[in-house]
């Protein structure tokens, strides 16, 4: 009956059935060790070449110096403007906002909003239902049905920080249209 268990009838056998069990658990080990050995190997020189990269990166950087002041002889003005010049203002980062907050947009609409340059509620909140109903129509036939109408208010809302208002307006609304 369970001859396939001892395929040479031997009585004694239980032995070889562990002596199996140790080999393939000891060449199992080896093999992980030599697998995630040669990984770890590869992440160490890609965190080298990503050290050596932030290096570089850091020996080439540019500092901006405004111009040393400029010894006039006779009575000449240099305007403010034109002394401050060279010195360039950086743009501020705009953080985008999660604007799935607003009733009927989801993580794919959001995306194309984001790809359209409208990241924040209150640039939502400028924009027309027209140009958002653009946007959708320019994405595929799967958002054209979407309406926007009711968008650029709840994101107004959101962006003036009226949460309870704009939870109690989206419960009255239908997927985000006036109902």
């Amino acid at each position: 009956m369970y001859g396939h268990f001892n395929p040479f009838e031997q009585t004694g056998a239980w032995w070889q059935h562990i002596l199996m069990v140790v080999i393939a658990a000891v060449l199992g080990y080896i093999i992980g060790y030599i697998t995630k050995k040669s990984e770890a190997e590869n992440l160490e020189a890609e965190l080298a070449s990503l050290d050596a990269a932030v290096d570089d990166c850091q020996k080439t950087q540019v500092i901006s110096v405004a111009p040393a002041p400029v010894k006039v002889e006779t009575a000449t003005v240099v305007p403010v403007a034109a002394a401050l010049a060279p010195l360039v203002v950086p743009e501020p980062v705009v953080v985008p906002d999660d604007l799935k907050i607003v009733e009927g947009i989801g993580p794919k609409i959001e995306e194309l909003l984001n790809n359209e340059g409208i990241l924040t509620f209150a640039q939502l909140a400028t924009t027309s239902p027209e140009r958002i109903k653009e946007i959708l129509v320019a994405g595929g036939s799967r958002f054209q049905m979407h309406d926007p109408t009711t968008w650029p208010e709840q994101s107004a809302l959101a962006r003036d920080g009226k949460f309870e208002e704009l939870k109690a307006w989206q419960d009255e609304l239908n997927k985000g249209r006036k109902g």
